[in-house]
């Protein structure tokens, strides 16, 4: 029998923000996998699954999660984790695994890698999606921000692609929405402050957990670090309405 293989956003941090599909596959699910960066770390995809999962049922599944760049190292966790999870279905043929990941399983997740990985050990195998709510629309709703109206278009970067291209849409006048630039701050406030979009950036880290960071970005300190998972969205330039709900 196939098995099912089902990557579920839980989104940022916040267990509310958790939609009663996935809330339901978390509560039913044969077992829970969780992306961790070691083994003795609770991962912020745990910590929302445990609101819904019992304990029992959640296995850790080990990433090179701060690895940035597409090293060896991350090759070869990839291939683990896969092995990791493809071992669960020779033990359970037929059964239902869920993959929680933060955010959207679509967006900047490691669900892409590791589903296609474990199809390729197990053979045949149901692979399904249910979204989740992103940080980028986390932050909007806390902040207040629009984020598009009319025809705008929004642009979604990784800082780790460099500050460049960052750049070229911020000149553009779209909305902008930044994820990962955590040790590129300064980079990151210069660009904002050179192409005159500064003023209306909204910064945000640890979204939906305690301690959660949310300002104006020029609030920043432009010669400090922030965490990895930390997030920016910069609304169009706009000349009339739209420019926030608060």
């Amino acid at each position: 029998m196939a098995g099912t293989l089902v990557g579920v956003g839980v989104g940022p941090g916040d267990p509310e923000l958790v939609t009663v599909k996935a809330a339901n596959l978390l509560g039913s699910a044969d077992i829970v996998f969780v992306p961790v960066a070691d083994s003795g770390e609770t991962g912020r995809a745990e910590q929302t699954a445990l609101f819904y999962a019992e304990a029992w049922r959640i296995e850790r599944v080990v990433f090179a999660l701060h690895d940035r760049e597409h090293t060896q190292r991350r090759e070869e966790a990839w291939d683990a984790a896969a092995a990791q999870v493809a071992r669960w279905f020779d033990r359970h043929p037929g059964g239902t695994a869920v993959f929680a990941t933060i955010g959207d399983p679509c967006v900047y997740s490691t669900f892409t890698y590791l589903a296609a990985s474990v199809r390729a050990v197990v053979g045949e195998l149901s692979v399904e999606l249910v979204p989740g709510i992103t940080a980028m629309q986390d932050l909007a709703a806390r902040s207040g921000t629009s984020l598009v109206e009319g025809r705008e278009s929004l642009a979604l970067f990784p800082m780790t692609a460099g500050p460049e291209r960052f750049r070229e849409a911020l000149e553009r006048g779209d909305a902008v929405a930044a994820y990962k630039f955590g040790r590129m701050l300064p980079a990151t406030l210069a660009v904002l402050r050179e192409t005159g979009r500064l003023d209306d950036a909204v910064y945000g880290a640890g979204l939906g957990l305690a301690g959660e960071d949310i300002r104006p970005a020029r609030e920043l300190d432009p010669d400090e670090h922030g965490p990895y998972l930390s997030t920016l969205v910069v609304p169009p330039k706009r000349s009339g309405r739209g420019h926030g709900l608060r």
